[in-house]
């Protein structure tokens, strides 16, 4: 799967095991989502461009680097919010625009029921996300709409993905890097990654 970058690092496999247990409480996922979101931007930011510039040390003036590109951060809500404040703590400038979608249960298409992105775009980078990467239509709706706003540069950044949801996004959105810290089986008839961990949003939110 080219364009695809599942994260090798041990913290990421380790925290995962304990997100999928069912026995994990929504405190405790959310802040594992939290955690696993933080690696995973870490690894999906290495390319960002950065610019020059002198700052004066206790000792002397240095020649140190800042971040050129302004980022956004894009959730699909619901249950990507929770992605947010992992991505924050690296980088607290970034802009979060909201874009509300749900999975129509019969068609597994998604619906578009939120967008208040401002007419012109005001970040460089946008971030999709989301912790499931399952059919992929929300995900391929989003990079759409985030097209149409006139970003240049979108990545994708997950936790669990199916190769369905995978084959999806490419299939729309080529161009698109997917961060994902692991591949899983396959989606069941109910559109649910197997083995997965169940319901992201209804998890973190103490909704199940």
């Amino acid at each position: 799967m080219s364009n695809v970058f599942v994260s090798q690092h041990p913290l990421v496999r380790h925290k995962l095991g304990i997100l999928r247990d069912r026995s994990t409480e929504p405190k405790k996922f959310r802040q594992l989502v939290k955690e696993l979101t933080a690696l995973l931007a870490y690894e999906a930011t290495l390319d960002l461009t950065t610019q020059p510039v002198k700052i004066q040390t206790p000792i002397m003036i240095a020649d140190c680097d800042e971040l050129r590109e302004k980022i956004g951060l894009v959730p699909i809500l619901r249950a990507g919010l929770g992605m947010v404040e992992g991505i924050w703590e690296l980088m607290p400038s970034s802009e979060v625009w909201h874009i509300g979608l749900y999975r129509d249960e019969s068609t597994l298409k998604p619906v578009e029921y939120y967008n208040k992105l401002p007419i012109e775009p005001t970040v460089s980078v946008c971030l999709i996300l989301d912790p499931m990467l399952a059919t992929g239509g929300s995900a391929t709706a989003t990079a759409d709409i985030l097209k149409r706003w006139g970003v240049k540069k979108i990545k994708f950044v997950g936790i669990i993905g199916a190769p369905e949801g995978i084959a999806n996004m490419q299939k729309h959105h080529p161009d698109i890097p997917i961060h994902l810290a692991c591949v899983d089986d396959h989606l069941n008839e109910k559109g649910y990654i197997v083995p997965g961990l169940g319901d992201a949003g209804d998890r973190q939110f103490g909704t199940a």
